[in-house]
Protein backbone atom coordinates (compact mmCIF):
# COMPACT_ATOMS: atom_id res chain seq x y z
CA UNK A 1 0.00 0.00 0.00
CA UNK A 2 1.35 3.50 -0.99
CA UNK A 3 0.43 6.24 1.48
CA UNK A 4 1.25 9.90 0.44
CA UNK A 5 1.59 12.71 2.99
CA UNK A 6 1.41 16.14 1.66
CA UNK A 7 1.57 19.70 2.24
CA UNK A 8 2.72 19.10 6.11
CA UNK A 9 6.12 21.05 6.68
CA UNK A 10 8.86 18.09 7.55
CA UNK A 11 10.71 18.08 10.97
CA UNK A 12 13.54 16.52 11.96
CA UNK A 13 16.58 16.84 14.19
CA UNK A 14 18.28 18.68 11.73
CA UNK A 15 16.14 20.22 9.11
CA UNK A 16 12.44 22.24 8.73
CA UNK A 17 11.17 21.33 5.45
CA UNK A 18 7.81 21.69 3.15
CA UNK A 19 7.93 18.23 1.74
CA UNK A 20 5.64 15.93 0.63
CA UNK A 21 6.66 12.23 2.17
CA UNK A 22 5.77 8.80 0.18
CA UNK A 23 5.28 5.77 1.90
CA UNK A 24 5.39 2.23 0.30
CA UNK A 25 4.53 -0.44 2.64
CA UNK A 26 6.14 0.53 5.82
CA UNK A 27 8.93 2.29 5.10
CA UNK A 28 9.38 6.10 3.19
CA UNK A 29 10.30 6.02 -0.10
CA UNK A 30 10.59 9.54 -1.56
CA UNK A 31 10.72 12.56 0.12
CA UNK A 32 10.17 15.45 -2.49
CA UNK A 33 9.39 19.46 -2.56
CA UNK A 34 5.39 20.17 -2.30
CA UNK A 35 3.22 18.74 -5.29
CA UNK A 36 6.19 18.79 -7.68
CA UNK A 37 5.80 14.99 -8.46
CA UNK A 38 2.89 12.89 -9.78
CA UNK A 39 2.69 10.68 -6.91
CA UNK A 40 -0.33 11.26 -5.75
CA UNK A 41 -1.86 9.57 -8.83
CA UNK A 42 -0.75 6.21 -7.53
CA UNK A 43 -1.16 6.38 -3.91
CA UNK A 44 -4.12 4.65 -2.64
CA UNK A 45 -4.30 6.52 0.60
CA UNK A 46 -3.68 10.51 0.88
CA UNK A 47 -3.15 12.53 4.25
CA UNK A 48 -3.40 16.14 4.15
CA UNK A 49 -1.20 17.84 6.32
CA UNK A 50 -1.52 21.52 5.59
CA UNK A 51 -0.65 23.74 8.10
CA UNK A 52 0.69 20.87 10.37
CA UNK A 53 4.63 19.51 11.14
CA UNK A 54 5.45 15.95 10.00
CA UNK A 55 7.58 14.38 12.48
CA UNK A 56 9.38 11.05 13.23
CA UNK A 57 7.47 8.56 15.75
CA UNK A 58 8.59 9.23 19.23
CA UNK A 59 10.85 7.11 20.92
CA UNK A 60 10.40 6.75 24.74
CA UNK A 61 13.66 4.62 26.29
CA UNK A 62 12.13 4.30 29.72
CA UNK A 63 9.28 2.49 30.05
CA UNK A 64 7.87 0.32 32.68
CA UNK A 65 4.70 -1.90 31.89
CA UNK A 66 4.10 -4.61 34.15
CA UNK A 67 6.18 -3.51 36.42
CA UNK A 68 6.06 -5.66 39.67
CA UNK A 69 6.58 -3.04 42.64
CA UNK A 70 6.19 -2.72 46.62
CA UNK A 71 3.67 -5.46 46.48
CA UNK A 72 1.67 -4.42 43.08
CA UNK A 73 1.88 -3.98 39.46
CA UNK A 74 2.18 -1.01 37.34
CA UNK A 75 -1.25 -0.27 36.30
CA UNK A 76 -0.63 -0.26 32.73
CA UNK A 77 -0.17 -3.44 30.70
CA UNK A 78 1.94 -3.92 27.46
CA UNK A 79 -1.67 -3.87 25.38
CA UNK A 80 -2.85 -0.28 27.69
CA UNK A 81 0.41 1.49 27.83
CA UNK A 82 1.27 0.99 24.61
CA UNK A 83 -1.68 2.15 22.74
CA UNK A 84 -1.65 5.33 25.39
CA UNK A 85 1.89 5.61 23.69
CA UNK A 86 0.41 5.60 20.53
CA UNK A 87 -1.95 8.42 21.08
CA UNK A 88 0.73 10.77 22.51
CA UNK A 89 2.79 9.97 19.26
CA UNK A 90 5.35 7.47 20.52
CA UNK A 91 5.88 4.65 18.31
CA UNK A 92 8.55 2.83 20.15
CA UNK A 93 9.00 2.38 23.77
CA UNK A 94 11.99 0.73 24.81
CA UNK A 95 10.96 -0.71 28.29
CA UNK A 96 13.09 -3.07 30.96
CA UNK A 97 13.08 -6.29 31.63
CA UNK A 98 13.87 -7.84 35.40
CA UNK A 99 16.28 -10.36 36.41
CA UNK A 100 14.98 -11.31 39.62
CA UNK A 101 17.76 -12.36 42.31
CA UNK A 102 18.39 -16.09 41.88
CA UNK A 103 17.44 -16.01 38.34
CA UNK A 104 19.65 -15.54 34.74
CA UNK A 105 20.02 -12.44 32.58
CA UNK A 106 17.90 -14.73 30.14
CA UNK A 107 15.32 -16.17 31.94
CA UNK A 108 14.29 -12.31 33.34
CA UNK A 109 14.47 -11.34 29.65
CA UNK A 110 12.22 -14.02 28.05
CA UNK A 111 9.49 -13.52 30.93
CA UNK A 112 9.24 -9.87 29.71
CA UNK A 113 9.26 -11.03 26.23
CA UNK A 114 6.42 -13.14 26.92
CA UNK A 115 5.11 -10.43 28.73
CA UNK A 116 5.04 -8.01 25.25
CA UNK A 117 4.63 -10.46 22.91
CA UNK A 118 1.69 -9.93 20.45
CA UNK A 119 0.41 -7.50 23.07
CA UNK A 120 2.16 -4.13 21.77
CA UNK A 121 0.30 -1.73 19.63
CA UNK A 122 3.34 0.25 18.75
CA UNK A 123 7.54 -1.29 18.76
CA UNK A 124 9.25 -1.80 21.36
CA UNK A 125 12.83 -3.39 22.57
CA UNK A 126 13.97 -4.45 26.08
CA UNK A 127 16.62 -3.18 28.39
CA UNK A 128 17.91 -5.65 31.06
CA UNK A 129 18.19 -4.76 34.60
CA UNK A 130 20.57 -6.99 36.19
CA UNK A 131 19.41 -7.59 39.82
CA UNK A 132 23.19 -9.33 40.57
CA UNK A 133 26.12 -9.45 39.12
CA UNK A 134 28.29 -12.52 38.83
CA UNK A 135 29.56 -15.18 36.42
CA UNK A 136 26.51 -16.23 35.27
CA UNK A 137 25.22 -12.77 34.50
CA UNK A 138 28.30 -11.47 32.96
CA UNK A 139 27.89 -14.44 30.75
CA UNK A 140 24.09 -14.36 29.62
CA UNK A 141 25.46 -10.29 28.87
CA UNK A 142 26.76 -12.00 25.79
CA UNK A 143 23.21 -14.09 24.91
CA UNK A 144 21.10 -11.35 25.18
CA UNK A 145 23.40 -8.54 22.77
CA UNK A 146 23.17 -11.37 20.46
CA UNK A 147 19.10 -11.20 20.63
CA UNK A 148 19.43 -7.53 20.55
CA UNK A 149 19.36 -6.11 23.92
CA UNK A 150 22.29 -4.13 24.13
CA UNK A 151 21.52 -2.18 27.68
CA UNK A 152 21.57 -3.04 30.71
CA UNK A 153 20.72 -1.20 33.70
CA UNK A 154 22.02 -1.12 37.05
CA UNK A 155 21.00 0.45 40.24
CA UNK A 156 22.66 2.36 43.39
CA UNK A 157 19.60 2.95 45.32
CA UNK A 158 17.25 0.07 46.78
CA UNK A 159 19.29 -1.92 49.10
CA UNK A 160 17.68 -5.75 49.30
CA UNK A 161 16.42 -5.28 46.18
CA UNK A 162 18.28 -3.82 42.91
CA UNK A 163 21.06 -2.63 44.45
CA UNK A 164 24.11 -3.35 43.18
CA UNK A 165 27.39 -1.82 44.92
CA UNK A 166 30.33 -0.18 43.76
CA UNK A 167 32.61 -3.90 42.50
CA UNK A 168 29.78 -5.11 40.93
CA UNK A 169 29.27 -2.04 38.93
CA UNK A 170 32.40 -1.85 37.58
CA UNK A 171 32.54 -5.32 36.72
CA UNK A 172 28.96 -5.10 34.62
CA UNK A 173 30.94 -1.55 32.78
CA UNK A 174 34.30 -3.67 32.13
CA UNK A 175 31.28 -6.46 30.56
CA UNK A 176 29.81 -3.71 29.09
CA UNK A 177 32.89 -1.47 27.49
CA UNK A 178 34.25 -5.06 25.69
CA UNK A 179 31.12 -6.09 24.02
CA UNK A 180 30.28 -2.20 23.09
CA UNK A 181 27.10 -2.11 25.34
CA UNK A 182 25.63 0.98 27.71
CA UNK A 183 25.42 0.54 31.34
CA UNK A 184 22.21 2.38 32.55
CA UNK A 185 22.23 3.58 35.70
CA UNK A 186 19.58 4.97 38.66
CA UNK A 187 21.83 7.17 40.23
CA UNK A 188 20.91 7.21 44.01
CA UNK A 189 23.06 6.62 47.17
CA UNK A 190 20.58 4.37 47.90
CA UNK A 191 22.59 3.64 51.47
CA UNK A 192 22.29 6.87 52.74
CA UNK A 193 18.45 7.39 51.58
CA UNK A 194 17.52 4.57 53.62
CA UNK A 195 19.25 6.21 56.79
CA UNK A 196 17.61 8.87 55.78
CA UNK A 197 13.95 7.36 55.54
CA UNK A 198 14.47 5.23 58.71
CA UNK A 199 15.04 8.38 60.78
CA UNK A 200 12.15 10.31 59.18
CA UNK A 201 9.24 7.59 60.45
CA UNK A 202 11.56 7.44 63.76
CA UNK A 203 10.20 11.33 63.84
CA UNK A 204 6.61 10.36 63.37
CA UNK A 205 7.09 12.06 59.36
CA UNK A 206 4.86 9.81 57.53
CA UNK A 207 3.54 12.10 54.40
CA UNK A 208 4.60 11.69 50.65
CA UNK A 209 6.43 14.63 50.90
CA UNK A 210 9.13 13.45 52.98
CA UNK A 211 9.98 10.86 50.30
CA UNK A 212 11.07 13.51 48.15
CA UNK A 213 12.57 15.07 51.32
CA UNK A 214 14.11 11.94 52.59
CA UNK A 215 16.32 11.71 48.93
CA UNK A 216 17.97 15.69 48.58
CA UNK A 217 19.70 16.43 45.59
CA UNK A 218 22.94 15.77 47.20
CA UNK A 219 22.59 11.95 46.98
CA UNK A 220 21.66 11.88 43.80
CA UNK A 221 24.70 13.98 42.35
CA UNK A 222 27.30 12.19 44.51
CA UNK A 223 25.88 8.67 43.25
CA UNK A 224 26.06 10.56 39.47
CA UNK A 225 29.63 11.01 40.55
CA UNK A 226 30.57 8.20 41.43
CA UNK A 227 29.19 6.42 38.56
CA UNK A 228 30.97 8.30 35.84
CA UNK A 229 34.17 7.79 37.96
CA UNK A 230 33.73 4.16 37.82
CA UNK A 231 32.61 4.07 34.07
CA UNK A 232 35.36 6.19 33.20
CA UNK A 233 37.89 3.84 34.88
CA UNK A 234 36.53 0.34 33.01
CA UNK A 235 36.30 2.57 29.74
CA UNK A 236 32.08 2.37 29.13
CA UNK A 237 29.62 4.14 27.48
CA UNK A 238 27.13 5.35 30.78
CA UNK A 239 23.71 6.57 30.84
CA UNK A 240 22.12 8.21 33.72
CA UNK A 241 18.51 7.76 33.83
CA UNK A 242 15.90 10.17 35.10
CA UNK A 243 18.13 13.03 36.47
CA UNK A 244 16.22 15.50 38.73
CA UNK A 245 19.00 17.59 40.14
CA UNK A 246 21.27 20.22 39.50
CA UNK A 247 23.93 19.23 40.82
CA UNK A 248 23.92 15.80 39.16
CA UNK A 249 23.47 18.11 35.91
CA UNK A 250 26.65 19.79 36.58
CA UNK A 251 28.61 16.47 37.58
CA UNK A 252 27.38 15.24 33.51
CA UNK A 253 28.51 18.42 31.99
CA UNK A 254 31.59 18.28 33.54
CA UNK A 255 31.68 14.43 32.66
CA UNK A 256 31.25 15.66 28.96
CA UNK A 257 33.55 18.44 28.61
CA UNK A 258 36.14 16.12 29.08
CA UNK A 259 34.98 14.22 26.19
CA UNK A 260 34.02 11.66 27.86
CA UNK A 261 31.17 9.24 26.30
CA UNK A 262 28.61 9.68 29.28
CA UNK A 263 24.85 10.59 28.16
CA UNK A 264 21.90 11.61 30.71
CA UNK A 265 17.92 11.81 30.43
CA UNK A 266 15.37 13.61 32.30
CA UNK A 267 11.58 13.72 32.63
CA UNK A 268 8.36 15.63 32.49
CA UNK A 269 7.91 15.74 35.79
CA UNK A 270 10.98 16.98 36.97
CA UNK A 271 10.19 19.58 33.92
CA UNK A 272 6.54 20.74 35.07
CA UNK A 273 6.44 18.89 38.93
CA UNK A 274 7.84 20.22 42.19
CA UNK A 275 7.53 19.81 45.83
CA UNK A 276 5.59 22.86 46.55
CA UNK A 277 2.78 22.22 44.23
CA UNK A 278 2.59 18.93 43.89
CA UNK A 279 3.85 16.36 46.62
CA UNK A 280 3.14 18.75 49.64
CA UNK A 281 -0.62 18.65 48.50
CA UNK A 282 -2.67 18.36 51.53
CA UNK A 283 -3.69 14.65 52.86
CA UNK A 284 -2.08 11.96 51.15
CA UNK A 285 -2.92 13.66 47.31
CA UNK A 286 0.61 14.33 47.47
CA UNK A 287 1.27 10.33 46.45
CA UNK A 288 0.17 10.88 43.25
CA UNK A 289 3.86 12.14 42.54
CA UNK A 290 6.24 10.02 44.19
CA UNK A 291 9.07 8.60 42.47
CA UNK A 292 12.63 7.76 42.13
CA UNK A 293 14.64 10.42 41.48
CA UNK A 294 12.10 12.73 43.07
CA UNK A 295 10.46 15.32 42.37
CA UNK A 296 12.09 18.45 43.56
CA UNK A 297 11.86 21.82 45.03
CA UNK A 298 11.18 24.40 42.72
CA UNK A 299 12.75 27.19 44.72
CA UNK A 300 15.97 25.33 44.33
CA UNK A 301 16.27 25.98 40.58
CA UNK A 302 16.17 21.92 39.50
CA UNK A 303 13.50 23.18 36.73
CA UNK A 304 15.91 25.50 34.80
CA UNK A 305 18.95 23.81 34.94
CA UNK A 306 17.30 20.40 33.54
CA UNK A 307 16.00 22.93 31.04
CA UNK A 308 19.43 24.12 29.87
CA UNK A 309 20.59 21.00 30.24
CA UNK A 310 18.68 19.93 27.51
CA UNK A 311 18.99 22.65 25.38
CA UNK A 312 22.88 22.65 25.64
CA UNK A 313 23.08 18.99 24.85
CA UNK A 314 24.21 18.51 28.52
CA UNK A 315 20.86 16.20 28.95
CA UNK A 316 20.30 14.15 25.84
CA UNK A 317 16.83 12.79 25.65
CA UNK A 318 13.61 13.46 27.70
CA UNK A 319 12.21 9.59 28.45
CA UNK A 320 8.79 9.14 30.71
CA UNK A 321 10.13 6.67 33.59
CA UNK A 322 6.07 5.76 32.65
CA UNK A 323 5.31 3.59 35.95
CA UNK A 324 1.50 4.04 36.99
CA UNK A 325 -0.19 3.46 39.99
CA UNK A 326 -4.02 4.23 41.23
CA UNK A 327 -4.78 6.30 43.43
CA UNK A 328 -7.92 4.18 44.36
CA UNK A 329 -8.16 0.54 43.87
CA UNK A 330 -7.52 -0.64 40.74
CA UNK A 331 -10.18 -3.02 39.84
CA UNK A 332 -7.54 -6.11 39.19
CA UNK A 333 -4.56 -5.03 41.30
CA UNK A 334 -6.34 -4.08 43.97
CA UNK A 335 -4.89 -1.54 46.12
CA UNK A 336 -1.48 1.26 44.77
CA UNK A 337 -0.42 4.04 45.95
CA UNK A 338 -2.50 3.70 48.98
CA UNK A 339 0.18 0.87 50.30
CA UNK A 340 1.61 4.10 51.99
CA UNK A 341 -1.07 5.48 54.11
CA UNK A 342 0.70 6.80 56.99
CA UNK A 343 4.00 5.14 55.66
CA UNK A 344 6.06 7.06 52.90
CA UNK A 345 8.02 4.31 52.60
CA UNK A 346 5.10 2.10 51.30
CA UNK A 347 4.07 4.14 48.46
CA UNK A 348 5.01 2.77 45.10
CA UNK A 349 7.61 4.57 42.82
CA UNK A 350 6.55 6.16 39.91
CA UNK A 351 3.73 8.12 37.83
CA UNK A 352 2.49 7.69 34.47
CA UNK A 353 3.63 9.99 31.32
CA UNK A 354 4.18 7.72 28.25
CA UNK A 355 0.81 9.60 27.05
CA UNK A 356 2.05 13.07 27.56
CA UNK A 357 5.69 13.48 26.98
CA UNK A 358 6.04 13.97 23.48
CA UNK A 359 3.34 16.70 23.79
CA UNK A 360 4.73 18.59 26.90
CA UNK A 361 7.97 18.74 25.11
CA UNK A 362 6.40 21.03 22.44
CA UNK A 363 4.92 23.07 24.46
CA UNK A 364 7.28 23.64 27.93
CA UNK A 365 9.73 23.25 25.02
CA UNK A 366 8.81 25.42 21.80
CA UNK A 367 6.29 26.91 22.61
CA UNK A 368 7.57 28.23 25.56
CA UNK A 369 10.92 29.04 23.93
CA UNK A 370 13.27 27.25 25.55
CA UNK A 371 14.19 25.22 22.50
CA UNK A 372 13.96 25.10 18.73
CA UNK A 373 11.72 22.16 16.45
CA UNK A 374 14.72 20.63 15.70
CA UNK A 375 15.83 19.69 19.40
CA UNK A 376 12.03 18.79 20.30
CA UNK A 377 12.35 16.13 17.79
CA UNK A 378 16.23 15.12 18.82
CA UNK A 379 15.13 14.89 22.46
CA UNK A 380 12.00 13.16 21.90
CA UNK A 381 12.95 10.30 19.37
CA UNK A 382 16.28 10.83 17.29
CA UNK A 383 18.54 10.90 20.32
CA UNK A 384 17.38 7.91 21.89
CA UNK A 385 17.29 6.01 18.16
CA UNK A 386 21.18 6.81 18.17
CA UNK A 387 21.97 5.95 21.40
CA UNK A 388 20.01 2.50 21.83
CA UNK A 389 20.62 1.12 18.34
CA UNK A 390 17.55 1.94 16.27
CA UNK A 391 18.69 4.56 13.59
CA UNK A 392 18.35 5.41 10.77
CA UNK A 393 15.68 2.27 11.17
CA UNK A 394 13.86 5.22 13.80
CA UNK A 395 14.06 8.39 14.65
CA UNK A 396 14.21 10.54 11.46
CA UNK A 397 12.14 11.16 8.22
CA UNK A 398 14.59 9.60 5.90
CA UNK A 399 14.33 7.69 2.80
CA UNK A 400 15.04 3.76 4.08
CA UNK A 401 13.64 4.45 7.08
CA UNK A 402 10.67 2.98 8.85
CA UNK A 403 7.37 4.68 8.27
CA UNK A 404 7.22 6.06 11.95
CA UNK A 405 5.18 9.33 11.37
CA UNK A 406 3.21 11.90 13.06
CA UNK A 407 1.19 14.35 12.14
CA UNK A 408 0.95 17.17 14.65
CA UNK A 409 -1.13 20.09 14.40
CA UNK A 410 0.84 23.36 16.27
CA UNK A 411 -2.46 25.01 16.70
CA UNK A 412 -4.55 22.99 18.84
CA UNK A 413 -5.64 24.37 21.89
CA UNK A 414 -6.54 22.29 24.71
CA UNK A 415 -6.20 21.14 28.49
CA UNK A 416 -4.52 18.02 29.84
CA UNK A 417 -7.18 15.73 31.63
CA UNK A 418 -7.53 12.14 33.23
CA UNK A 419 -11.02 12.13 31.47
CA UNK A 420 -8.79 12.50 28.02
CA UNK A 421 -6.19 10.41 28.25
CA UNK A 422 -6.15 6.53 27.44
CA UNK A 423 -3.61 5.25 30.30
CA UNK A 424 -4.78 2.91 32.44
CA UNK A 425 -4.55 5.22 36.16
CA UNK A 426 -7.01 7.13 37.38
CA UNK A 427 -5.00 10.56 37.74
CA UNK A 428 -3.39 13.04 35.46
CA UNK A 429 0.25 13.88 36.60
CA UNK A 430 -0.73 17.21 34.69
CA UNK A 431 -4.68 17.57 35.71
CA UNK A 432 -5.31 21.25 34.17
CA UNK A 433 -2.54 22.10 32.37
CA UNK A 434 -3.55 24.19 29.16
CA UNK A 435 -0.80 23.10 26.28
CA UNK A 436 -0.63 23.95 22.42
CA UNK A 437 -0.50 21.66 19.68
CA UNK A 438 -2.07 18.20 19.20
CA UNK A 439 -1.32 14.61 17.94
CA UNK A 440 -3.50 14.30 15.01
CA UNK A 441 -2.53 10.81 13.02
CA UNK A 442 0.16 7.94 14.13
CA UNK A 443 1.33 5.87 11.66
CA UNK A 444 3.46 2.49 12.72
CA UNK A 445 5.34 1.16 9.56
CA UNK A 446 2.73 3.16 7.27
CA UNK A 447 -0.02 2.14 8.88
CA UNK A 448 -2.34 4.76 10.58
CA UNK A 449 -2.75 3.33 14.00
CA UNK A 450 -4.29 7.11 15.37
CA UNK A 451 -6.66 9.20 13.66
CA UNK A 452 -8.03 12.15 16.31
CA UNK A 453 -9.35 10.75 18.98
CA UNK A 454 -9.78 7.26 16.92
CA UNK A 455 -7.41 4.51 17.77
CA UNK A 456 -7.51 2.26 14.38
CA UNK A 457 -4.77 -0.03 15.16
CA UNK A 458 -4.97 -3.56 16.58
CA UNK A 459 -3.05 -5.21 19.51
CA UNK A 460 0.09 -6.95 17.91
CA UNK A 461 1.05 -4.14 15.40
CA UNK A 462 3.73 -3.77 17.12
CA UNK A 463 7.23 -5.81 16.42
CA UNK A 464 10.29 -6.73 18.95
CA UNK A 465 13.17 -4.32 17.97
CA UNK A 466 16.79 -6.25 18.43
CA UNK A 467 18.63 -3.19 18.65
CA UNK A 468 22.29 -3.14 17.68
CA UNK A 469 25.47 -2.13 19.75
CA UNK A 470 25.96 1.54 21.06
CA UNK A 471 27.34 3.60 17.76
CA UNK A 472 27.13 7.40 19.60
CA UNK A 473 30.59 8.39 21.17
CA UNK A 474 30.07 11.76 22.81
Amino acid sequence: MKTLISGGTVVTAIDTVPADVLIDGETIVAIGAPGAHSWADDADAIIDASGKYVVPGGIDPHTHMELPFGGTYASDTFESGTRAAAFGGTTTIVDFAVQVKGESLIAGFDTWMAKAEDNCAIDYGFHMIAGEINEQSLSDMDVLIDRGCTSFKLFMAYPGVFYSDDGDILRAMQKAAATDSMIMMHAENGMAIDVLREQALERGETDPVHHSLTRPAVTESEAVHRAIVLSELAGAHLYVVHMSAKQAVEEIAEARDRGLPVFAETCPQYLFLSVEDHVSSEGFEGAKYVCSTPIRPSEEGHQEALWMGLATNDLQVVSTDHCPFCMDDHPVLGTQKKLGLGDFTKIPNGLPGVEDRFQLIYHGGVVEGRIDLNRWIELTSTAAAKLFGMYPKKGTIAVGSDADIVVFDPGVEWTKSVDQHHMDVDYSAYEGKDVKGKVQTVLLRGKVIVDGDEYLGEIGDGEYLARDRVSVHH
